[in-house]
């Protein structure tokens, strides 16, 4: 049983104010595996002081330094690759194969962001303007459970990048991924308080964040109802904002598309982390004419698609996080049927022999954009195909949503793709399954978010613009 005891303030581990415990599981058999000390409101003013202290000199300090200290937190969190692959697999319930990607995903985020930072200039020139981009202040980084360490690396490395400090509000649904990544970023030996590591509840340390005068800017990802709180709650103190939030992906079909190419594609993407990925492409539009054909080869490919046995190098979905997501999933499962789709394969209940927080594998057909289960972000591997006459009609489709995260486009034609790509409202258009790009910004469109993360753009996200005119080529009038 694992028992964690201690949260990250001012460059040591200490015992939170805290005194309530949470109750960790492991998703595969649904046990309880240990228990977490939460922090309260008074640990977060503890942390957000240690971070104010640390941020005079921390944003004086020069890029030179910042780099290097980006490539130390690297080679630390890279260090405990395997102790947070094992533990995303137990706490999370992800397969070996994604759990590693993960691991390995959360310490390249610094060595990306050092990268970014090479190639930065935190001053430029526009005619006789110095224009010069400065820390904003102490940030709070609030993460998910469903990429936790990635989540934490990434937001602190752009934190670090840009000469601010902070204070990261992980999901208590992850403490031991989060104790995996605390200790090595510890070893990493940055001065005290340019990060802090506070694990407690959304509605206690993140809202203690959300309106606190003493942040100046914060970064979220997760839920569109959370997102939209901690907005409103940084109103009154003006905090810059970046929301990553839900999503509810459009898969475009063309009809030029190779179908025993395009449709196992279609169902990889809309299954990826176990479908509870905001990225998840869970809306699949199709021609009209070929619909039989995707319904045929949706259900092969789902069949192909290993649930379960998680250190399998071919496993490709875990469990649901916990048993609120399996009730949730399950729930919109029911009201797909009761809605009037069909259902292709899966369904409510297990998948044979395996029991905690596992689902089956879902497709639905004769789906409308109407409908809950196309509408709704359900977050679970539950797929919709739905079918269009023209192109246009399928953008239209694509885009009547409320969300615009991410979408895919799968075509024979790349200039046809692109153009379709060009159309839809989304802030990444993957075509035809080009994978994951560090570099290149990420960030949703109306509800799936606020700003972009990730590279220049990211960076940026956590700097000020100050111009000082006259600063360059005038004399004193």
């Amino acid at each position: 049983m694992y028992s964690i005891e201690r949260i990250y303030i001012d460059g040591q581990f200490v015992q939170p104010h805290g005194q309530e415990w949470f109750d960790l599981y492991n998703p595969s058999t649904g046990d309880v595996i240990g228990r977490v000390r939460l922090a309260d409101a008074q640990d977060t003013e503890d942390a957000i002081a240690a971070a104010r202290r640390a941020f005079p000199a921390f944003s004086r300090t020069s890029k030179e330094q910042r780099i290097a200290w980006l490539k130390r937190l690297y080679e630390a969190v890279f260090a405990n690759v395997d102790r947070l692959t094992a533990a995303t697999i137990e706490e999370y319930g992800a397969p070996a194969t994604r759990a590693g990607w993960g691991a390995r995903y959360a310490a390249e985020s610094f060595l990306h962001m050092a990268h970014t930072l090479e190639k930065y200039s935190f001053t430029r020139r526009i005619a006789s303007t110095e224009v010069v981009m400065e820390p904003v202040g102490v940030a709070a980084l609030i993460t998910p459970w469903n990429a936790n360490a990635g989540f934490i690396c990434n937001k602190l490395a752009t934190a670090i990048a840009a000469g601010c400090t902070a204070v990261v509000k992980p999901s208590e649904m992850s403490a031991i991924q989060t104790q995996i990544v605390t200790e090595a970023l510890h070893d990493a030996g940055l001065p005290a308080g340019v990060f802090n590591v506070v694990t407690g509840r959304g509605d206690v340390v993140g809202a203690e964040l959300s309106a606190s005068p003493h942040i100046a800017k914060i970064s979220f990802t997760g839920s569109t109802a959370v997102g939209k709180s901690i907005l409103r709650a940084g109103v009154d103190t003006m905090k810059r904002v970046t929301l990553e939030l839900g999503g509810k992906s459009p898969t475009l079909i063309l009809d030029d598309a190779d179908l025993e190419i395009a449709v196992p594609l279609a169902v990889t993407s809309g299954f990826q982390n176990s479908g509870q990925a905001c990225i998840a492409g869970t809306r699949i539009l199709v021609p009209e004419g070929s619909l039989q054909d995707v319904i045929r080869l949706a259900k092969e490919a789902v069949s192909a698609v290993k649930v379960g046995r998680l250190h399998d190098a071919d496993s490709a979905i875990g469990p649901m996080v916990s048993q609120r997501q399996y009730e949730r999933v399950q729930g919109y499962i029911r009201r797909g049927v009761e809605e009037g789709a069909t259902l292709v394969i899966g369904g409510e209940g297990h998948p044979d022999g395996l029991a905690g927080y596992y689902v089956k594998p879902t497709v639905f057909a004769d789906v409308t954009n109407d409908m809950s289960i196309a509408r709704e972000e359900i977050f679970g591997p539950v797929l919709c195909i739905l079918t269009y006459r023209s192109e246009e009609e399928a953008i239209r489709m694509a885009n009547d949503t409320v969300y615009g995260l991410h979408a895919y486009v799968i075509s024979s034609d790349i200039d046809r793709a692109r153009a379709v790509a060009s159309q839809l409202e989304a802030g990444r258009v993957s075509i035809n399954g080009a994978p994951h790009e560090p570099f290149a910004p990420f960030g949703g469109f109306k509800q799936s978010g606020i700003g972009r993360e990730y590279g220049t753009f990211g960076l940026e996200a956590f700097l000020e613009t100050k111009a000082v005119l006259g600063a360059v080529g005038l004399k004193p009038q």
